[in-house]
């Protein structure tokens, strides 16, 4: 069919005889079953892995969903004359809800940048001042390798910012595998060292099973949340009260985790930002709590014995930056870009007000808290005002300027031994950043709230 947006543009693009501009380039492949067909013909394809050596040029097509691209089209191009001076993909103006990108390095369409002023939909890099960490600081563990050659890929299951995520077999058991490729392997080595940090075993955090080579791709082998990611469960699943309490307890217990820092027989485990939380970077396990996961972005902080301040470092930054995360997300500091990055605290505190709008995308779904007997329809954070993908420009304009926040529903007049959930919201996403919870107060707060629904007068006046 020619009614997709990009349908003609690749079937101009057919495979046919040219001379040769670069041994074999690798792109990214990925194609719907109607166009699998057509988009094989642009070369040879192994895997999630498309061989052409007619052409220079990788393309992606990519559809705007829920303010993030979700490649939908992926692959080699090779019309003649087709220029693409530019090596990493960066999107075109948006056309009917897609973007598209033309790029000349192996692998470049897997990940694509969409610029609003200097701010990118993926991970964003701002320039900090390095400090100097104490050796025992973040001690990695020994390296984790595993021999991946009898593993066996079912299904893709996710795109990350950086990778694509599939549901393996591996061992006797399912397990999720975050593929990277050769080209990214700097962002692989990032998120592992991560993962080596020593007491990262938590329930609220996705376990890592081990790492390894697949080829010439990297991978992170982890435990498989058979539910998926927290956005696609609220989108197809309707939670009472009691499941409800289960998510956000168990997401904000994981976060304060990676926010807290301890000695334990001799080993520092050091404060850890996460700096993407997103309903798509949080897991939903099998018996419904929360794990962490996609620790791209994410900074290891030292507390430093002079000042008592946390400092922020980053050991294997590609290219040299503080990393931060999804734009829905973003804090008004963080969108604003006026956060100090010398101290490790402004992440934290970027990270506290994304749980207060997970936390209310969890809780706006509960079918209990609702007066009426319509199904709550899962929404991002600022979704129903500015839309699925909104700019730099709208968000700055409604969180920051007008200091919007989602809407709290009339009906959430609940109290609960004590304070409200508005409150705790309210709480988490103040404008001025140390006016808001911690990870780990904001986990007390959840975890005071009692199994039965308490519902106040307001509720029903309302």
């Amino acid at each position: 069919t020619l009614k997709q947006p990009w349908a003609l543009y690749y079937w101009l693009s057919t495979c046919i005889p040219a001379p040769p501009v670069a041994p074999e380039r690798k792109c990214a492949f990925l194609a719907s079953p109607r166009n699998t067909e057509t988009a094989r013909s642009a070369g040879n394809v192994s895997g999630g892995v498309q061989h052409c050596a007619r052409t220079n040029c990788c393309m992606g097509f990519f559809q705007l969903e829920h303010g993030q691209a979700r490649p939908d089209l992926l692959g080699n191009i090779t019309a003649v004359g087709t220029s693409c001076p530019e090596s990493s993909c960066h999107a075109s103006k948006p056309t009917q809800n897609y973007v598209r990108c033309l790029c000349s390095s192996d692998y470049c369409n897997l990940n694509i940048t969409r610029t609003y002023a200097l701010l990118y939909y993926s991970c964003l890099n701002i320039p900090h001042k390095e400090s100097v960490r104490p050796p025992h600081t973040c001690d990695i563990q020994k390296e984790a390798d595993i021999d991946l050659a009898n593993i066996e890929l079912q299904k893709v299951v996710a795109y990350g910012h950086f990778a694509c995520v599939w549901q393996g077999f591996f061992q006797g058991s399912l397990v999720a595998l975050k593929v990277f490729p050769a080209t990214l392997r700097q962002a692989f080595i990032k998120e592992k060292d991560v993962y080596l940090l020593h007491s990262m075993t938590h329930s609220g955090i996705a376990q890592f099973l081990g790492a390894g080579r697949m080829g010439k791709e990297f991978v992170l082998v982890l435990e498989l949340a058979t539910q998926g990611s927290l956005n696609k469960f609220l989108s197809t699943n309707v939670c009472n009260w009691a499941s409800t309490l289960k998510l956000v307890q168990t997401l904000a217990q994981g976060l304060a985790y990676l926010h807290s820092d301890f000695n334990k027989n001799g080993v520092y485990k050091p404060v850890i930002a996460h700096c993407d939380l997103s309903s798509s970077n949080v897991l939903v396990k099998a018996d419904g709590s929360c794990a962490l996961c996609d620790f791209g972005c994410s900074m290891v902080l030292q507390c430093s014995r002079t000042h008592r301040a946390l400092q922020g470092h980053s050991d294997r930054t590609e290219q040299g930056g503080i990393q931060m995360g999804t734009l829905h997300y973003m804090s008004p500091e963080i969108l604003e870009g006026c956060v100090n990055l010398s101290s490790g605290r402004c992440l934290l505190q970027g990270d506290v007000y994304s749980l207060g709008l997970l936390l209310w995308e969890l809780l706006v779904c509960c079918s209990d808290l609702r007066t009426d007997s319509i199904v709550p329809v899962h929404v991002l954070p600022y979704e129903a005002e500015l839309g699925p993908s909104p700019s730099l420009e709208d968000l700055l304009s409604l969180v920051s300027e007008q200091r919007v926040r989602p809407t709290i529903p009339l009906y959430w007049d609940t109290h609960c031994q004590g304070f409200s959930v508005q409150e705790l919201l309210e709480d988490c996403w103040d404008h001025d950043p140390d006016a808001r919870l911690t990870a780990q107060c904001t986990a007390d707060r959840l975890a005071s709230l009692p199994a039965e629904l308490v519902l106040g007068k307001a509720t029903f006046d309302a």
